[in-house]
């Protein structure tokens, strides 16, 4: 048995187990503050919106006065829908900021549908000014509402004294660290235990913890060890095998006695894939009339910088293991991979992107000509990013299993850029795939659109891989990359 414990289990004497009763009555509290912050964006939006109906809160009792009503409560279900997209209220697990934007961002694309959908309605342009100090008056209260909460939260919230198993320092690694995050606050790492061996010799050392993280233990180990959790209520965090995320998929067979869960290859019905094909082609057809201009302008800066193309052909893989030539405005030096060796970026850093090209990459301006690539059907809004083939193949010899992200057609944008970023690990960028083919609908695909949106002003989701390293994979642990 493999068994190397780091740190004392009674190191800070004030984490102390806290009733199931203590537990409901914090959570509870919290609700009613989350309750209280949506009520009244609810609240001020309805007196913007009187504003923006009447000119004036004067208001005249008129046939029409229920209409009121019905677009507060339009307003109200967007607000919650988009509210949860951008994890607007995950008080204790986001920064600060993070909050504040989620918050503004549902606010903001609530006001936007709402007023495009009374446009349409009237039939006569109205004037979008009063929501204009209505969303600025919103951030003020958005920023005031979220520090307040956060300071209570973490005042009545007793750190969580936890443990951290791991099977190797890969696992280790990929569970990632929470220094530094808010969940350091919630979740104070006691004690750290390399194990791989049978749960029954390991329930002893699990007594006194509030929380447990697992990160790449056997099988059997791990299912003691969520029965555990489960048993004792306390919070369990595993990091999951590819098996783990296709299981997720499985539904119940009732044609046998015994329980049966049934998976196979990923198909798209007929209705989605028609409804996402029609999605595609609307979105990437207005957002080129639209952005035209810009790529117009992003075009010609690169050309005249260095005399060079402005777009940039580079074969990537699809479903099905499909070629085709992804379009992307060049942000490197034309002679970029002269000596041959298909390589990722390493970010700012990267002495082969050109000046104009780091402004193109920061304001992600180099991603728009695939909207063409959508428009003719060799890619979707979204779907999993497509692969360089050389790349793919250094996966495939190490992780096979890279190959599950082909089942469905390639997209501009998806789990693992949304919750990732561009030196995300392959492995979690596989997991991060497969929960999207998973839980593939057209529900899905606008959640991810909206939620893209904020990803969009966050600069570390584009940090690069390391200097030296051709791909996303770690080189010093490749062979531990795959399942045991």
């Amino acid at each position: 048995m493999n068994m190397q414990k780091h740190g004392g289990r009674h190191t800070d004497p004030n984490l102390n187990t806290r009733s199931n009763r203590s537990k409901t009555n914090e959570g509870g509290k919290i609700v009613i503050l989350k309750l209280i912050h949506f009520m009244i964006s609810i609240a001020v939006f309805y007196l913007f919106w009187i504003l923006f109906r009447y000119k004036g809160f004067h208001i005249v009792h008129e046939k029409g006065y229920r209409y009121n009503y019905y677009v507060l409560i339009v307003y109200a279900v967007l607000l919650f829908i988009l509210s949860r997209t951008y994890n607007a209220y995950l008080i204790g697990y986001s920064r600060l900021r993070s909050l504040v934007f989620g918050q503004f961002l549902a606010q903001l694309f609530s006001i936007l549908l709402l007023y495009i959908t009374v446009l349409v309605s009237w039939a006569y342009f109205v004037s979008p000014g009063p929501f204009i100090p209505m969303l600025i008056l919103q951030l003020i209260l958005d920023i005031v509402w979220t520090w307040c909460v956060t300071l209570y939260f973490f005042k009545i919230y007793t750190k969580k004294k936890t443990l951290l198993i791991y099977r190797d320092p890969m696992d280790k690694k990929r569970f990632g660290s929470i220094k530094g995050k808010p969940s350091e606050r919630m979740y104070h790492i006691t004690d750290e235990m390399q194990y791989d061996g049978s749960f029954p010799e390991l329930r002893p050392y699990l007594e006194g913890y509030d929380a447990i993280f697992v990160a790449g233990v056997n099988s059997r180990c791990r299912n003691g060890i969520l029965k555990y959790c489960k048993e004792k209520s306390i919070s369990g965090f595993f990091l999951p095998h590819v098996g783990d995320v296709i299981m997720q998929e499985a539904v119940h067979v009732q044609s046998f006695d015994s329980p049966v869960l049934y998976v196979s290859r990923k198909h798209l019905n007929a209705e989605y894939a028609v409804l996402k094909r029609l999605f595609d082609i609307v979105i990437s057809g207005t957002a080129l009339i639209l952005f035209s201009p810009v790529m117009l302008i992003t075009g010609l800066a690169i050309h005249f910088y260095d005399g060079g193309p402005a777009l940039y052909k580079q074969v990537r893989l699809t479903k099905d293991g499909k070629r085709f030539k992804i379009l992307k405005f060049r942000s490197m030096r034309v002679d970029a991979e002269k000596d041959g060796v298909a390589r990722l970026s390493t970010g700012d850093k990267d002495e082969r992107i050109t000046p104009i090209g780091r402004f193109v990459r920061k304001c992600r301006l180099d991603e728009l000509p695939q909207l063409w690539n959508i428009f003719i059907g060799e890619m979707s809004v979204v779907g999993p990013r497509p692969e360089r083939p050389e790349i793919a193949e250094q996966y495939y010899e190490t992780m096979p299993d890279f190959q599950l992200r082909l089942q469905v057609k390639a997209g501009l944008t998806g789990y693992a850029q949304v919750y990732g970023k561009y030196n995300t690990e392959p492995y979690e960028k596989l997991e991060f795939d497969l929960l999207y083919i998973n839980h593939m609908s057209f529900l899905t695909d606008l959640k991810l659109c909206f939620a893209t949106v904020a990803i969009l002003f966050m600069s570390e989701s584009t940090e690069g891989v390391k200097e030296g390293r051709t791909t996303a994979m770690d080189s010093d642990n490749e062979e531990k990359s795959t399942e045991k």
